[in-house]
């Protein structure tokens, strides 16, 4: 029985090891800073307020985007990457895939190379021609989860969707759409 018990504190280990490494895209987007969030919903009731108030609850000065407020979740928000003031480190898009090429067009006007595509199950902001629009600007995206997957302290939920999604390929791993 004991080493049963051995065995299991050993395979727990390294899988805690395995999950706890993050690709090195993800390790660079949050070694970022100033991390814009589009998609903050006046509501509250989105996935980008999730992540935007989990960036500022971990240090990020963590910046809301949406055209039609001027104050999100306490912070001054923005209508666009572009009229934010100073350098964004990252932009994380949460909206409709819509209106995402959109936004990678003005990360590329505005100097901000690293984005992230919010996306759990199903399309989430992903988009063909987001991701044609990278490919052309010479971003290299991540695709897919989120922070919340990421950002320690990382609840049950996330850790487990992450083990999840990351054995289906939707969440990084880190695939791009630059080295098909």
């Amino acid at each position: 029985m004991g080493e049963k018990k051995e065995l299991h504190a050993r395979l727990f280990a390294l899988f805690t090891e395995l999950m706890n490494q993050l690709p090195d895209l993800i390790e660079q987007f949050l070694r970022g800073q100033r991390i814009a969030v589009v998609g903050v919903s006046r509501k509250g009731d989105v996935a980008a307020n999730a992540v935007l108030k989990k960036l500022m609850r971990c240090g990020y000065d963590a910046i809301p985007v949406n055209p039609n407020a001027d104050m999100l979740e306490g912070v001054q928000c923005y209508p666009e990457i572009s009229a934010i003031p100073d350098t964004v480190d990252g932009v994380v898009i949460a909206t409709h895939p819509d209106v995402s090429a959109r936004i990678v067009r003005q990360c590329a006007e505005s100097g901000v190379d690293k984005i992230w595509f919010h996306r759990s199950f199903g399309q989430g902001s992903v988009s063909d021609e987001a991701l044609a629009e990278c490919k052309r600007l010479g971003l290299v995206p991540i695709v897919g989860g989120c922070p919340l997957m990421f950002c320690d302290p990382v609840d049950p939920f996330h850790r487990i969707a992450r083990w999840w999604l990351q054995k289906r390929g939707t969440v990084p791993s880190c695939r791009s759409e630059q080295s098909e």
